[in-house]
């Protein structure tokens, strides 16, 4: 048996608001029990420093912060265990696009910009 620890393909749907959303595929060391959030800060620690995504794991009043679709499904990436044969990870689809993974999840009641424009200052 190999030492060597087995990889898995996780492809990350990336992109910002107005441009053409692409897939980009990962080769990740693949440990049993790891997170989908293992996974990304792997990648971005190790591969592709560009990966826009969020997580406040530090601080659980920010929790729902690592929120994305895994494999089309709404999950806490911090939570979402990675499959041994990979994962596709993108943005929440019900959200407005930043950037990569990272959406807009602010409440609209708690929303600056929704804010100002129910106040006609926006």
């Amino acid at each position: 048996m190999s030492s060597h620890p087995k990889n898995v393909p996780i492809t990350i749907l990336r992109g910002v608001p107005e441009e053409e959303t692409y897939e980009e595929t990962f080769d990740v060391p693949y440990r049993e029990g790891m997170s989908v959030l293992d996974a990304v800060v792997w990648i971005r620690t190790n591969v592709d420093s560009s990966i826009a995504f969020r997580y406040s794991c530090v601080n659980a009043n920010a929790c729902k912060e690592c929120m994305v679709a895994v494999d089309g499904k709404t999950e806490y990436a911090c939570t979402a265990r990675l499959s041994s044969d990979g994962n596709t990870v993108g943005p929440l689809t019900n959200k407005v696009l930043i950037r990569d993974l990272v959406t807009d999840i602010v409440p609209p009641k708690e929303n600056l910009r929704t804010i100002l424009a129910e106040r006609g200052e926006g």
